[in-house]
């Protein structure tokens, strides 16, 4: 198997930078009008690119039909968000899926709140702390944040903020009147304490080969239309809060770093995520997954809480410029590359069975 293989969103262009720098062969595949990213401004010319070959498909569920999974059944596939919303969530599809993928493709549904067991039950199981959860919105006693799908986009949440019941109701009954989101979304959402601090991505890489966790790269987000209306004079926020809904949606992700005294409790957390995973989910964790967190002040001093888990490719390609790949590796690495190193050295040792699932 010498081609790498990605659904062309979210990080595709991480991981086929990555997967050329080690020599490998990089496919995309791509829905019909949205691929000239891939088919014409990074495709593999003379002069440079990173995309090879592309596979242009009417609508990306077709990815799972049986002449697709023919095509693709001497890749290594790279499963990352969009790959998993892109095809309905179907996780009991993505798991019977004849196409070899790099990583633990039954961990993937622990992005759903909906199932069982899911994020929660393994960050429980790993003792890492989470926000307070609410199964009763009639028991709200302080700031939270509710996170339920929205009507036209199942895969982006319609977040609110509420400090009470009746708050609670009245931003509920209100989305539901402009049709942002639906009753049975809301049934499903997921109420939690909100976490005030800064918002910091560890993004680990777990070598199933070498038995051993990396911290390749720290960041942040940046999200629509949240991050404009921060940078407003506060004299002006309350006036804009009455004509304009706030968005969470991600636009981009930033580089940042940490104090070097949070690194061994960033890194207990997640040798302690990796082993519930392995309990939970065998074989466990598998290459790259992510801990985003909210760094809380003292006393007595500074603290890690968990509010999502990505157990899969990250979606912020920046990450290469943060400095904890290189204090390992002796270079500045992206995740695209360090993917491309342990397939190349499963390749090379043939112990591909021990990184595909």
């Amino acid at each position: 198997m010498n081609t790498i293989a990605i659904l062309g969103s979210h990080s595709a262009l991480d991981v086929c930078r990555g997967a050329k720098n080690l020599g490998f062969k990089t496919l995309v595949v791509t829905e019909k009008g949205r691929g000239k990213t891939y088919s014409k401004y990074y495709k593999t010319t003379n002069g440079g690119g990173c995309v090879d070959e592309v596979l242009e498909v009417s609508k990306f569920a077709e990815l799972l039909n049986k002449n697709i999974e023919k095509r693709l059944k001497d890749v290594i596939f790279v499963p990352h968000r969009s790959f998993e919303v892109y095809l309905n969530s179907d996780y009991r599809k993505i798991e019977k899926w004849k196409v070899p993928i790099f990583g633990n493709r039954f961990l993937l549904k622990i992005e759903e709140r909906g199932v069982k067991p899911n994020q929660y039950d393994l960050l429980k199981e790993a003792r890492i702390r989470y926000p307070k959860q609410f199964m009763d919105p009639s028991k709200i006693d302080r700031l939270c944040m509710v996170k339920v799908l929205e009507k036209e986009r199942g895969f982006e949440r319609a977040f609110f903020m509420v400090n009470s019941s009746d708050g609670y109701k009245e931003a509920a009954r209100h989305l539901l009147k402009i049709g942002t989101i639906t009753r049975q979304a809301l049934e499903k959402s997921v109420i939690e304490e909100f976490i005030v601090g800064v918002q910091v991505n560890f993004n680990f890489f777990y070598s199933s080969l070498h038995n051993r966790l990396e911290l390749i790269g720290t960041d942040t987000r940046r999200q629509t239309n949240l991050d404009g209306l921060l940078k407003l004079p506060s004299t002006y926020q309350d006036y804009i809060l009455e004509h304009v809904e706030v968005k969470y949606e991600e636009a981009g992700h930033m580089a940042v770093t940490v104090l070097e005294s949070l690194l061994e409790q960033a890194f207990e957390m997640g040798e302690r995520f990796v082993k519930a995973s392995q309990k939970m989910y065998k074989p466990g964790v598998i290459g790259p997954f992510a801990l985003q967190t909210i760094i809380t002040p003292g006393p007595p001093k500074k603290d890690i809480v968990v509010i999502d888990v990505s157990p899969r490719m990250p979606g912020s390609p920046g990450i290469f410029s943060t400095p904890y790949g290189y204090y390992l590796h002796g270079k500045h690495l992206s995740m695209g590359e360090r993917v491309a190193m342990e397939i190349k050295e499963a390749v090379e040792t043939k112990k591909l069975k021990m990184v595909l699932t």
